[in-house]
């Protein structure tokens, strides 16, 4: 059984989070195909999901910078059965979670990929949904 490469027209509407003055770069950066991460200027650690402040050291020297796209497949789940929307459009899916090459781990979905070929450490790489980041093989 393959995962789904794409959700049905319509069906991701409800899965994006509202868009705010602190996540708009992010948000306008995935919709033109770069996934961004937020870099801490006292202690240099990488950390996504993006915060106004650094979780490791609590500065507020955070800055945005594009991240490779590049990740391992830390562990995943597959999907058979959600009664929320709109993820019930897309079951069965694969959720998952992805340490990105600039060290931070991120919660994400992958597409394109077998179930069965699934393995803790294979190479995924970014790709872009209706402007939300999700991972392929790569």
């Amino acid at each position: 059984m393959t995962g789904p490469d794409e959700v049905r027209p319509g069906a991701s509407d409800a899965a994006t989070p509202e868009v705010d003055a602190f996540t708009r770069p992010y948000w306008d950066a995935a919709a033109e195909g770069h996934l961004l991460i937020r870099r801490c200027g006292a202690c240099g650690r990488a950390h996504h999901y993006p915060r106004e402040f650094c979780p490791y050291c609590w500065s507020e020297d955070v800055t945005w910078e594009r991240a490779s796209g590049r990740a391992t497949l830390y562990t995943w789940s597959v999907i058979h059965r959600n009664d929320l929307p709109p993820f019930g459009a897309r079951v069965p899916y694969t959720a998952a979670v992805v340490d990105l090459a600039e060290g931070p781990r991120m919660m994400t979905e992958v597409v394109g990929v077998e179930f069965a070929a699934l393995r803790v450490g294979m190479g995924v790489r970014v790709a872009f949904r209706e402007g939300v980041p999700v991972f392929r093989a790569g």
